[in-house]
């Protein structure tokens, strides 16, 4: 297995200032010497990029961001996000009659609201991630540096302080992360994680529709996004089916603070 980092925090968390100011001026310059039918275009297409990195889950163009295990086996991340609810207790006693392992992606006041929840993760062997402070889904992707920075510290102090680990994983929210989610994420340590499989069952009813999706983009380092708490009450039974039929596909679920030396984390910022 070829050595890989799956472990990235943002080195140049400012570099993307550096970037638009110079397209920026490209196309001013453009503009000025060939006219608005070039410049305007061009304007657009420098901004749709930006727009880009911002709306697409898996764009790393404002920060690292990790969308497959580099194995080669049938062992994939499974990872589950807006917990802790109702549901977690269900959820863990799934995931150990199945002997699997997952990545609870919490809410920090939800965390907050059920402390014992996110204790149950921890001392059942499952990893925990950084979901933002208050899950603000609607406006997540548009939010200043100020208030992105207290989303990320407040539920990383949260997590760590209930849970008694530091995470060092971060889920946006909706998975849409614009330029300023770069610096908290320096600054505590954490690693940008998106998907490669997802069964939409944070809207989606129906479970036998939810892992079909799952399974369409199944292969080997997937990770798959699943969801609990959800308004039509039916997240459980999607995961009950979903780890059934991972079993029956020979697929197995690894954590990635398990998986091979060589593709341990990379050390804190500022380590020596």
């Amino acid at each position: 297995m070829p050595t890989a980092i799956v472990h990235r925090v943002p080195r140049r968390p400012h570099a993307w200032w550096g970037l638009l100011l110079l397209s920026q001026l490209l196309v001013a310059a453009l503009w000025w010497g060939l006219g608005w039918a070039v410049g305007l275009p061009l304007m657009l297409a420098s901004h749709a990029v930006f727009w880009w990195g911002v709306l697409k889950a898996d764009s790393g163009l404002f920060s690292p961001v990790l969308v497959r295990l580099p194995v080669a086996d049938k062992r994939l991340w499974l990872t589950i996000d807006d917990g802790p609810s109702e549901d977690t207790a269900a959820i863990l006693d799934l995931l150990d009659a199945h002997g699997a392992k997952a990545t609870f992606f919490v809410v920090g006041a939800r965390a907050q609201a059920r402390p014992e929840a996110l204790r149950a993760i921890v001392r059942r062997g499952h990893g925990v991630g950084n979901h933002s402070h208050s899950h603000p889904q609607a406006w997540f992707w548009a939010l200043g540096p100020a208030r992105m920075r207290a989303q990320v510290a407040q539920a990383q102090a949260v997590l760590t302080e209930i849970g008694g680990v530091a995470p060092r994983w971060f889920r946006a929210v909706v998975g849409m992360a614009n330029p300023f989610v770069s610096a908290p994420l320096r600054e505590h340590g954490l690693a940008r994680v998106a998907w490669s499989a997802r069964g939409f069952d944070a809207i989606a009813a129906e479970p036998a529709a939810v892992v079909a999706r799952v399974e369409r983009d199944l292969a080997p380092g997937a990770i798959v996004l699943m969801h609990e708490g959800a308004r039509h009450g039916r997240n459980v039974e999607a995961l009950a089916l979903l780890l059934q039929r991972l079993d029956a596909l020979g697929y197995r679920t690894v954590l990635p603070e398990h998986l091979a030396p060589d593709l341990q984390p990379t050390p804190p910022v500022g380590a020596t």
